[in-house]
């Protein structure tokens, strides 16, 4: 059995603060030397980049629509086994799940699956005696799961003798712990903008506000009562830290075949992204050398998507669009991630040697993955906040251009959809030999198959593609989108590669074959 001390901070909204009090926290279990992990519930992608300032090592997203039950628990427990404590931070309203009207995706549910003691922010500015049929509520609800989770509250932009008032009071009426307050701080506050948070980068004094906010709490919560609740969180079997069989064919395949090299290897940290720039004695370029982008205007990375590409034999090489004058030398790879491209449209445009470069490589059959800003920097065009539009790669027809709502927001599932792609695959399909030696698949998907994802966004595409169809987890909404070849896709859609692991192989299969590394 392995013991995994863990909790979760929840909220009863968005709002509530709970991101910047689960940054004090790890700020002052860090500074208690306790080697913290931390977790965000759902697909943020901004909200990990603070968690990872403070601890400095990664932060990693997880979410029961991504993966199923025993699949989050072990992502959650391969990072948690190495950490002397873990936090998981909840998204939204702790039952906020699919569709708006179901607990599944949700907090809550997050909490049940990993068995995590949950302790709910409650913000109880304006508030005292009411804030007790709240917490009760809360309580109430969860009854009809079958998991009662909730096991404290943090009243959080009230003042020591608010909660010296009422601590007493909640404790005996709902029968969960206060484990203090938290006092409006407003040099702790951090700006939003259309997107969610500013990134960390963008704050000057992070680390300064950071402390701040670490020597605050260790003053107003009961840290140590907080650390004991997490001591009571029950243990894992042996067996869920094993390496799921959906990668582990793949993984031992490429240990074998020594295309994952044993022994020395490099970190590299980039604004909470960690890459392992991996070094084979027998051959320098022997994995597949996928360049990823990175950098202020390319940030929304899963840590776990790519932490599977590794997993699966890749040298990831970050680079910059912004800053470098052309992609890094010998890859056989691209990943444009998401992020704010139309904050720095000015930059990308001028910096014309990489757009070149880029264009060149797409040009000669790189295989590449695009997803929402990465997407949009590939366009003829692209839009700034400002709706000045701006040259860009010019690998899709068409241009980005800014929109006044979020369109098409929230979790999907993608499978292929043209009558073109479906029949490239039906001939590979018929022929098996052929499918073994070349992986070559439209999109990296088979008929039949999904890969999960969700879509974030204020910018749309007048060409936004039409391989895949998305549909919406109640099934009630479809659309088509991303452009697809056999070695690329590029589209809206945030993939998550741990929903279907064999994307990630079939791109990086694709990567090799271009490179002149396939047996």
């Amino acid at each position: 059995m392995q013991h995994l001390p863990r909790i979760m901070l929840a909220a009863p909204s968005s709002g509530s603060g709970k991101t910047m009090i689960t940054c004090g926290i790890l700020e002052a279990f860090c500074r208690r030397g306790l080697n913290p992990a931390s977790f965000k519930c759902g697909p943020d992608y901004i909200d990990p980049m603070f968690h990872s300032r403070v601890i400095g090592t990664p932060s990693r997203n997880l979410d029961t629509f991504f993966t199923e039950s025993p699949l989050t628990r072990y992502l959650f427990a391969k990072t948690a086994k190495n950490a002397g404590i873990s936090v998981l931070e909840g998204v939204m309203g702790f039952y906020d799940g699919l569709g708006g009207i179901s607990e599944k995706a949700s907090s809550y549910d997050l909490a049940a699956v990993t068995d995590t003691p949950v302790i709910l922010v409650v913000n109880a500015r304006g508030m005292s005696l009411s804030v007790i049929p709240l917490i009760q509520g809360y309580l109430n609800y969860q009854e009809q799961y079958g998991r009662e989770v909730i096991r404290g509250v943090i009243l959080n932009q009230t003042t020591k003798m608010t909660c010296l008032l009422l601590k007493e009071e909640i404790e005996k009426q709902t029968g969960v712990r206060v484990y203090g307050y938290v006092p409006r701080m407003d040099d702790a506050a951090v700006e939003s903008r259309h997107l969610g948070l500013v990134t960390p980068g963008e704050i000057a004094d992070l680390k300064v506000r950071l402390a701040r906010l670490g020597e605050e709490l260790e003053q107003c919560l009961d840290l140590d009562g907080i650390i004991a609740l997490a001591q009571e969180a029950s243990d894992f079997a042996d067996e869920e830290l094993a390496l799921p069989e959906c990668v582990r064919a793949y993984a031992e395949n490429q240990k074998s075949s020594g295309i994952i090299a044993e022994s020395d290897e490099e970190t590299s940290h980039m604004d909470g992204i960690v890459f392992q720039k991996k070094h084979d004695a027998r051959s320098e370029y022997s994995a597949p050398r996928i360049a990823v982008a990175q950098d202020e205007a390319f940030c929304f990375y899963y840590q776990d998507n790519l932490d599977l590409m590794e997993l699966l034999g890749a040298t990831l090489v970050p680079f910059s669009p912004l800053k470098d004058t052309a992609l890094p030398e010998q890859i056989s790879g691209l990943i444009l991630g998401g992020g704010y491209p139309e904050l720095y449209a000015r930059q990308l445009s001028e910096n014309r040697s990489m757009l070149q470069s880029i264009r060149a490589a797409i040009a000669d059959g790189l295989p590449y993955l695009a997803e929402c800003g990465g997407f949009m920097y590939l366009h003829e065009t692209m839009e700034d906040m400002e709706g000045t539009a701006w040259p860009m790669c010019g690998c899709i027809q068409g241009k980005s251009y800014r929109t006044k709502k979020l369109g098409r927001f929230g979790y999907i599932s993608l499978s292929l959809s043209t009558a073109d792609c479906r029949e490239k695959q039906e001939q590979m399909d018929s022929n098996e030999d052929m499918r073994i030696k070349t992986q070559s698949v439209p999109g990296f998907l088979y008929s039949g198959e999904t890969i999960r994802a969700h879509e974030f966004h204020y910018f749309d595409s007048t060409d936004p593609g039409s391989a895949y169809v998305a549909e919406k987890p109640n099934g009630k909404r479809t659309w088509n989108c991303t452009h697809v070849t056999d070695h690329s896709a590029a589209g809206y859609p945030h993939l998550y590669y741990w929903s279907n692991p064999e994307f990630a192989v079939r791109f990086l299969h694709s990567a090799k074959a271009y490179s002149g590394n396939v047996g």
